[in-house]
């Protein structure tokens, strides 16, 4: 019988984190932890409140687990099997099962990418974020983080300050890659037009990607605005697991997969295999997390045309040391 625990995490913040609907100065996350034969695994859940997810109610969540029997699943089918009869929340059930599968490639000898059956992680470049903040703000934030370093840069908008927050982002750093991420900000095609018909022109603008700019409800409006905003758009709060992939290929140009959002390794595997069956490019994102969560998410970087896995970042006092970033590149150990 295997031996689950969970922990709480409480992860003060190196700034405020502000997209378009929350901001934040510390984050809950939880630590799972399993052992049983001389062996042990631990995983990481962010709880997203996008989902209805919290700390607390992951923690209940668990101890229904604990209490249902989850210490006699000693096999991935009986864990897969009693995770889909329960349904837990995804960001929990992420922790479970990477802490299941981290146990389960030591016990077996192996790295968790053999165990998983893909390539090993290379290099692995990753996006940096800027969160919303007022303009005036921009080049002191970019100094003191020294967010040039990284190949990429995620700018986190809303609606209203779009333009001007993305003007002196280019102003400051013209030419620089950058990630323009709305967060489902505005609220149908004829608005992001207007407001992308005024980003477009900006000098030094070097979109490589859109991600998520209209809620997931707005299907036809992507459609409609499929091909027509000069750079790719992704997919991210589109992309549930009743997703149709069909579908989102004829909305989106790429999708970002979140393990946490996608619910733990197996189904994240899924939603990389169906977003490049139907010709997709695949981004590999995250939420704010320590080293344990983002050494999870590097396991599967082999597969990512693109990262975004800078939550270790923008966390101040990073109990792991698993993941640290040199030169904007992530380097496990």
């Amino acid at each position: 019988m295997l031996t689950w625990t969970l922990t709480p995490l409480q992860l003060p913040l190196r700034y405020t984190w502000k997209i378009s609907r929350n901001s934040s100065t510390f984050k809950t996350n939880l630590l799972l932890e399993v052992a049983g034969g001389g062996w042990q695994g631990r995983g990481e859940a962010a709880p997203n409140i996008r989902y209805g997810e919290t700390p607390e109610g992951l923690q209940q969540e668990f101890a229904q687990l604990q209490a249902a029997g989850l210490g006699q699943c000693e096999t991935m089918d009986e864990l897969t099997a009693f995770l889909q009869h329960h349904q837990p929340a995804h960001a929990l059930r992420f922790a479970l099962e990477s802490a299941f599968v981290h146990r389960e490639a030591a016990r077996r000898g192996q790295t968790v990418p053999q165990w998983l059956g893909v390539p090993a992680p290379a290099a692995v470049g990753t996006a940096a974020t800027l969160p919303i903040i007022e303009p005036g703000e921009v080049a002191g934030f970019l100094e003191a983080q020294q967010l040039s370093r990284f190949p990429l840069l995620k700018v986190k908008v809303n609606r209203e300050g779009a333009v001007d927050l993305l003007r002196e982002v280019t102003r400051l750093l013209p030419g620089h890659p950058l990630i323009v991420d709305g967060n489902e900000a505005w609220t149908d095609a004829d608005s992001l037009r207007r407001s992308w018909e005024q980003i477009l022109p900006l000098p030094g603008l070097n979109v490589r990607l859109l991600e998520q700019p209209l809620p997931a409800t707005c299907a036809a409006d992507y459609r409609a605005l499929k091909g027509q905003l000069q750079c790719p758009v992704f997919a991210d709060e589109s992309v549930t697991d009743e997703a149709d992939f069909a579908d989102i290929a004829r909305q989106f140009d790429g999708v970002n997969m979140k393990l946490m959002k996608a619910g733990g390794y197996l189904n994240g595997l899924r939603i990389l295999r169906e977003t490049r069956a139907h010709g997709l490019q695949t981004m590999l994102g995250c939420m704010v997390e320590t080293s344990l969560g983002i050494w999870s998410a590097v396991q599967l970087s082999a597969l990512a045309d693109v990262c975004d896995l800078d939550g270790i970042i923008i966390v101040r006092d990073e109990p792991f040391g698993l993941v640290h970033e040199r030169d904007g590149m992530l380097v496990a150990g």
